[in-house]
């Protein structure tokens, strides 16, 4: 292997938003380098892996059986006392939804492992197990980027680095971006893959301070019988861990005889940002997207979504600005950050102020409506937010 190879990108993180940008930047012309420090795509899970219909045709990605994990038509959104609003849009709309889903459940790592495949068959070389250290700017336009792969020391020369490296993207700290997130804005999620617990093709959302301090609780079917039960907390709003509160949403909800005789086969968790999109995620030769960009749904917590969507606008947006000649410093590359909030960032923006406003409501009675209402609200066919 050479000692350093030229690149018009690297792109650190293979999720959704790093594959997309690199699948997206290769097909107009590109030449690009997908590096992951892990060794298995999609692990460690970190989220429930809903994703709609729309979100994966926005981005070029067909369904397919490889990584649908399960149909969803619809949801059931309760709030604490178990009064529940359905919007299925079975019911809804039957000829366009009777047969094609409105979205899916998919398995992350293989849903991971398929989006890394389109990238490398587009043409972006893909590197796993392969840690991004840091980086040097040189004179000719170029940044070094210091990698180990395998255990062994290299480098490779690039134009724009892309941090798709996660909420505390460490490609952030190299550009000394204000990644920073408040413990009030960080979702402690946890969730549990069981078998025996009876779905229905819908997302059932459970709000309520009882069970979910400062998120909700979920169901979702998984298929094959399976189903994902799990919850979000805000670790200010309780003295209590995420575990304990799923133990507690399990064993004394309104759901609890649904769910008393479910085994667990899998546990799955981490952390999801609820907050407000980064105002300034470029700096020279590096741009952020996905949750390292806090690109994540501050009021649902789904990240899929906006990760692919933004891996798509960075990725062509790289494939505008390099060819043209324009140096990759902060002033040229905020035209990704434009393009981001033309397309969906004002709305994020907004649903952040939503969230805000709900969450600073000290009548924990009154919070708790508010929650119920924006969710209960929120996926209906006339809402401003369903494709956010």
């Amino acid at each position: 292997m050479p000692e350093s190879v030229d690149y018009d990108v690297v792109v650190v993180g293979s999720g959704p938003a790093g594959a997309s940008t690199a699948r997206a930047a290769t097909q107009r012309g590109l030449r690009v380098l997908l590096v992951d420090k892990k060794q298995e795509l999609g692990a460690p899970i970190q989220c429930s892996g809903a994703v709609s219909a729309h979100a994966l045709h926005d981005a070029d990605i067909t369904p397919i059986d490889d990584f649908v994990a399960s149909d969803i038509y619809g949801f059931a959104v309760y709030d604490a006392q178990g009064n529940v609003t359905t919007v299925d849009y079975r019911a809804l709309k039957p000829d366009e939804y009777g047969q094609a889903p409105l979205g899916y459940v998919v398995d992350r790592r293989r849903f991971d492992r398929h989006l890394a495949m389109l990238a490398e068959r587009a043409g972006a070389d893909v590197w796993l197990k392969t840690e991004a250290l840091g980086h040097c700017p040189q004179e000719n336009g170029f940044t070094e980027v210091r990698l180990k792969r395998f255990g062994q020391p290299m480098t490779v020369r690039a134009r724009v680095i892309v941090g798709a490296d996660g909420v505390q993207s460490q490609v952030g700290k190299w550009a000394n971006l204000s990644t920073h997130i408040r413990l009030s804005e960080l979702a402690s999620c946890l969730q549990l893959i069981v078998d025996g617990v009876e779905c229905n093709g819908l997302l059932e959302i459970i709000t309520g301070h009882e069970w979910a301090p400062g998120g909700y609780a979920w169901i979702f079917p998984k298929g094959r019988g399976y189903a994902e039960v799990g919850l979000g907390v805000i670790r200010t709003l309780t003295d209590k861990d995420a575990r304990w509160h799923l133990d507690h949403f399990m064993r004394h909800s309104f759901l609890a005889e649904r769910l008393k005789a479910c085994r667990v086969l899998e546990v799955q968790g981490g952390g999801v940002p609820l907050a407000a999109p980064l105002k300034r995620p470029y700096a020279d030769h590096i741009i952020l997207v996905g949750d390292a960009a806090r690109h994540v749904n501050p009021i649902t917590g789904g990240g899929i979504h906006t990760a692919l969507r933004s891996g798509v606008i960075a990725g062509q947006f790289l494939a505008d600005l390099l060819p043209a000649g324009e140096r990759p410093v902060a002033a040229a590359l905020g035209g990704y950050q434009q393009r981001w909030l033309k397309e969906f960032g004002h709305a994020m923006g907004k649903l952040h102020q939503v969230k805000t406003t709900i969450f600073r409501q000290k009548d924990i009675a009154r919070r708790d409506q508010m929650l119920y209402q924006t969710l209960a609200g929120y996926f209906r066919p006339g809402s401003e937010f369903r494709k956010v």
